[in-house]
């Protein structure tokens, strides 16, 4: 398995590049999130890959971050979502955001990706929860506070899902002690 390419981009052609690393040209398919944040062509770059075994070829795909390839290997886990979808994905929302959207249960965001119908929301909503940090995601678009009413909550015994459902109900003013309340309070009537 090809884990890391470091070499010299020479070419780059959305979403796929060429990396010269020991004069071997290699064509790495990326997502755009790791497209748009490329050095310029001639310029040394370094990316973690995911290497693609088929009958008929062999693909490789390249990520910046760690995160990226970890979201990239969960997706692909998902019964029916292959390579191409899978790049599709993270090509249409960040990491952080397909957390969000798999932890709040939003199928109609997933559907916005080119690829990605309605069934194949639902299933990554299904097969994807608890798997992808959604902490990260939904801290931001909340309160400061929210990231330590979500620890506060997994620490009392609450998974990750269950937690950040009742986080996200919270208004955004409230102290850390009333906000855990409120939570508790809501984690109680589901």
């Amino acid at each position: 398995m090809i884990g890391k390419i470091l070499g010299i981009l020479t070419e780059k052609h959305p979403p796929q590049v060429m990396v010269v690393a020991g004069g071997v040209g290699y064509e790495i398919d990326v997502p755009m999130s790791t497209f748009y944040n490329l050095p310029r062509t001639g310029e040394p770059v370094e990316l973690l890959t995911h290497l693609v075994v088929r009958e008929d070829a062999h693909l490789l795909f390249g990520f910046l971050t760690n995160n990226e390839r970890l979201a990239f290997r969960q997706l692909l886990k998902v019964n029916g979502v292959g390579p191409k979808v899978a790049l599709s994905v993270l090509s249409g929302l960040s990491v952080d955001d397909l957390a969000a959207a798999v932890a709040s249960e939003d199928a109609g965001r997933l559907t916005k990706v080119p690829g990605v119908g309605r069934k194949t929301a639902e299933r990554l909503i299904l097969e994807l929860r608890d798997k992808l940090p959604a902490s990260v995601a939904l801290a931001k678009s909340s309160s400061p506070q929210a990231d330590d009413v979500l620890n506060a909550l997994m620490g009392l015994g609450y998974n990750e899902r269950e937690a950040a459902a009742a986080v996200k109900q919270l208004p955004p003013d409230l102290a850390i002690a009333d906000a855990i309340r409120q939570a508790l309070k809501h984690l109680a009537k589901t």
